[in-house]
């Protein structure tokens, strides 16, 4: 993979990150498969507001109250059709369900996830991407961007990647995680905020990576914690356990302040 096919961040602590970006290809099977709920629920929805307008007799007594119907309908199908990404990204920490189904997430230009304004400004640009017809505008400025960006990421700062599950570390996802209370760690060391944040990316992102990046960034991110918190080389043979451990016992600690 290229350097132009990934998003590359350097943190505070001088570390990068880097995350595969999401081609027109994927995320084209994403938004097809997310186009195939919006439909059926559009489907549903006008079942329902048919079935309404029957049993009320609203279409046959008058015209008025046929026009109200319709009204309706277009509204709500506004609401489906772009509130649908906004709604399930924001729950979704940057997915909906056809990301879901293709590993992606959308994520803040800086790496951390983004927030509930993030998703309703990305996705009400939407209608600007799909102007004049089949998100052309959105493709053109996709095929532009070094970063695969439509307009809607532009504005709110956004970006897609690739979270599919790397086989050559399957192992790693299958072992138990360490336990605080397994590792040698002082709990008067004290970590900065900037640290707590570039573990906690770090443990996220992950899967993502590929292995030897992976591997490297969770040695560097465990060398500089394990050197500050006075834990050895040999108590920490395993950096993403010691980072999980370091995570977790400053979760507990947070909890019971």
């Amino acid at each position: 993979m290229s350097s132009s096919d990934k998003l590359t961040i350097e943190t505070p602590e001088q570390t990068s990150l880097e995350f595969p970006l999401a081609g027109i290809g994927s995320r084209f099977l994403a938004i097809a498969a997310d186009t195939l709920l919006q439909l059926a629920a559009m489907w549903v929805l006008g079942m329902i507001l048919i079935a309404a307008a029957i049993s009320m007799r609203i279409l046959a007594s008058s015209d008025r109250a046929g026009l109200w119907s319709v009204a309706i309908f277009i509204l709500a199908a506004f609401f489906v059709q772009f509130g649908y990404f906004a709604l399930f990204e924001a729950l979704w920490n940057g997915q909906t369900p056809g990301k879901r189904w293709t590993h992606l997430r959308v994520i803040k230009d800086s790496g951390r996830p983004i927030t509930a304004y993030d998703a309703i400004l990305r996705n009400l640009l939407r209608i600007v991407d799909s102007l004049p017809t089949f998100y052309a505008t959105g493709l053109i400025t996709m095929l532009i961007s070094s970063q695969n960006k439509r307009v809607g990421d532009y504005a709110a700062g956004t970006v897609v990647v690739h979270e599919k599950p790397l086989q050559a570390v399957a192992s790693i996802w299958n072992t138990p995680a360490a336990s605080a209370q397994s590792m040698p760690i002082s709990s008067s060391t004290q970590i900065t905020v900037d640290e707590l944040q570039l573990v906690e990316t770090f443990l996220e992102r992950r899967g993502s990576l590929e292995p030897d990046m992976r591997w490297a960034m969770g040695r560097q991110i465990a060398d500089r914690l394990g050197r500050q918190m006075g834990v050895s080389l040999e108590a920490r043979p395993d950096s993403e356990k010691f980072l999980e451990a370091v995570a977790e016992q400053r979760r507990n600690m947070a909890r019971f302040r």
